[in-house]
This record gives structure tokens, sequence and C-alpha cells, in this order.
């Protein structure tokens, strides 16, 4: 059965966002078998793109319809730039490009949405139930991108997907989720204790990578947010970002170089590979993000897309009613309570841009935030 342009559209926004992860997984942890996957990804997207434009072009039975498909298409070319870097992420590791333990693990606790490995327990949560079932990703907030059963791989798990005792879990998710998601899937209270973790001479250059890392995957969540809602305000703050990031690649480039006689060649150059793999997503960002400062016109379809997505992104005002008024993010435990995870706060004419669990919300605030279906029910009654 031929698949429709919005069936393709909700492929390839779902398979970019789980590439993403996935190359970033392979690396931290040193996986070839994920890494392997998100090759046969990149390949999938090139597919998927390759039959939207066919789709697009037989679609065509005017210059207005051609019009409002040019966005389509442009989200496409930027959905394949953002493979293309995850591609040269994996490629790092099946090419023997490792990153020392330690600036792996200095590089984890400075990332605002981390990535963890759990193996399931016979006595925990999760055993033998699906995933929707135990509403994991509501509660924890952590979403399992990918499942080790044995020498089989279970990539982009959904709610219906079975955990069984043994399985390898690999998730990803605000750190204040992490305990909570041990708790569930291995039976074990596990404190989890964010420090920060000096590698001497490394540390300025370990601090602008995990940035461009933050950045760049914001810069993607707030550009189809200002699809989404046709703000330019949103737009030109994806503008900004992707600038940022640019700059902070000199940055990291400086500061490798001069620890080139300190450390072996091979770490170094994947740090380099990583800073240009940021700037790759935040400037499919600012791709995407142009579609609204150019005032295109977006077909409807995009917008039925976006709604069947795996993480919808959504917008929230804050009533004065409401629990999270005046309290911090943190304070109200929202990517936890809810599975929620709010990328942007509207705060009158301004935008806090990286709100952490310091961030304090008040009635009026409007929240942009990301997540399952499930969660948004549960951040809209909160708010």
């Amino acid at each position: 059965m031929q698949r429709t342009v919005k069936d393709l559209l909700v492929d390839i926004k779902n398979t970019t966002e789980l590439i993403v992860d996935l190359a970033y997984s392979a690396l931290l942890f040193d996986m070839e078998d994920i890494a392997e996957e998100v090759l046969d990804l990149e390949e999938k997207i090139l597919d998927l793109l390759q039959e939207l434009r066919f789709l697009a072009i037989v679609s065509t039975r005017s210059r207005d319809v051609a019009r409002s498909l040019s966005p389509l298409l442009q989200i496409g070319s930027a959905s394949q730039r953002i493979g293309n870097a995850a591609g040269d992420i994996a490629t790092l590791v099946l090419r023997g490009f490792k990153l020392q333990r330690d600036i792996v693990n200095a590089i984890v606790n400075r990332l605002e949405e981390t990535i963890v490995k759990t193996v399931v327990s016979e006595d925990s949560e999760v055993a033998n139930r699906t995933l929707g079932d135990v509403k994991l990703h509501t509660k924890t907030g952590m979403r399992v991108i990918a499942i080790k059963r044995g020498f089989e791989w279970v990539f982009n798990p959904n709610r219906d997907t079975k955990v069984l005792v043994g399985d390898v879990l690999f998730a990803r998710g605000d750190v204040s989720g992490v305990s909570r998601f041990y708790d569930m899937t291995t039976g074990r209270h596990v404190e989890v204790e964010m420090r920060d973790i000096e590698v001497e001479g490394l540390d300025k250059a370990i601090d602008i990578i995990a940035d461009m890392k933050n950045l760049s995957e914001l810069a993607v969540d707030l550009s189809y947010s200002s699809i989404l809602y046709h703000n330019e305000d949103i737009a030109q703050e994806v503008a900004y970002l992707e600038e940022r990031i640019d700059n902070m690649k000199f940055d990291l480039q400086f500061w490798v170089l001069r620890c080139s006689g300190k450390f072996e060649a091979k770490p170094l150059i994947a740090l380099l590979e990583l800073a240009y793999s940021s700037e790759q997503i935040a400037d499919s960002a600012r791709e995407i993000a142009d579609i609204v400062l150019q005032g295109m016109d977006v077909h409807p379809i995009l917008f039925h897309a976006m709604k069947e997505t795996d993480e919808i992104i959504t917008m929230i005002d804050v009533k004065e009613s409401s629990k999270l008024n005046g309290k911090t993010l943190g304070e109200a435990r929202v990517e936890t309570n809810t599975g929620m995870h709010v990328i942007a706060v509207k705060r009158g004419k301004k935008w806090v841009t990286k709100p952490n669990a310091g961030t304090r919300i008040f009635a009026g605030d409007v929240l942009i935030a990301k997540g399952t279906r499930e969660s948004e029910k549960l951040l809209r009654d909160l708010c």
C-alpha cells in the first residue's frame, strides 16, 4: 500500500529524532550494534525523502499547491542533514574513535537530557509488561529509545512493546527522572548525584561540546514549534541559536588544539567531529525555521502529521490557579510527574530558551514542551 505525504512526514520526523539519540548512545556507550543501526536509519531517511519528493511532484496540480508543498520538501532536506550528522557520529564508533570514560562521564553530567542504560530485573515494575501499561515515560520522563534482548535489538519501541526480564534498556530524559527510572526497571533505588567532573586540560572543550549538543537539539525542537504555531519570535530564536553554535565551534577547536600534546589524537578528533555534527543539526533547524522567517505558506498536512508523531510539541498557558504558579520546574518536578520536557518559556515578550530545575514559573507564562499525548494531558492539568 502506497503511503501518503502525511505518513512520510510522520516517519521522517520520528526517524530523525531517533537517529540522533541512537548516535549519541552509540558513542557514549561504545556500542557498534547501535552505530550500525544509525547508518541503516540514515539510508532510511534518504529513501523516505525520495518518496516524499515523488509524491509532492505527482500531487502538484497548480502553482499554489506547489508553493504550499515546498516547505515540506525543505523540512525533508533538513532531516537529511540531521541524518547525515548522526551518521558521522556513528562512523566514529565503527572506526574506533572512542572517547575515554572520564570524558564520557564529564559530557553526560553536563547534558540537559541524559542518556542511561539499565538491565530489567525479575522483581521490577516493568518486567513482562508493555511500556504503555506501566506508563514508563509518563512516570519518569525517560523515554526508552532502544532495547537489547540477547543478540536482538528493538529500536524505537512503542507503547505496545513488551519488556522482558534481562532486557537492556537505553533511555534518554531529564536527570530528575533517572532515580525513578532505575526504581521501576531494576527494582532497586539508585540515588543520582549530579556533580561536575573535570578532565584536566579538556574541561572547557567538554563544557562547549555539551552546550552545543543541548542547544542544537533545542534549536530543532523550537524550529518545529515555530512552524506549528507560526511564531516568528521562536523562529528568530532558532536563528540566534544557530549563529551562537557556529561561534562555539571555533571556540571548541581552539581548546581542543591547545590540548593536542596532552591527549591521544582519537578522542580529540571525536570531539571535533561532535562539534561539526552539532553545527549541522543547528543548520538544519535554521533551515526549518526559515520557512516561518521567509513567510512561506505551509500545507495543512504538516500540522496533521505533527499530531501523529511519537513525541508531540505543545504550547500551554499557566493559569493563576495552577499548582505550578510561583514554583520552579524542579520544585514541581514537572518532567518526573508529567513526562513532559519543557524546552522554552515565554514570559511577556521575552523567551527563556534553556529552562532548568531552577526556572521559576508564573501565571501568564506560556510553556513549550514535548512528550507523549498522555503526558500532555498531565501537564495541562498542572498548568
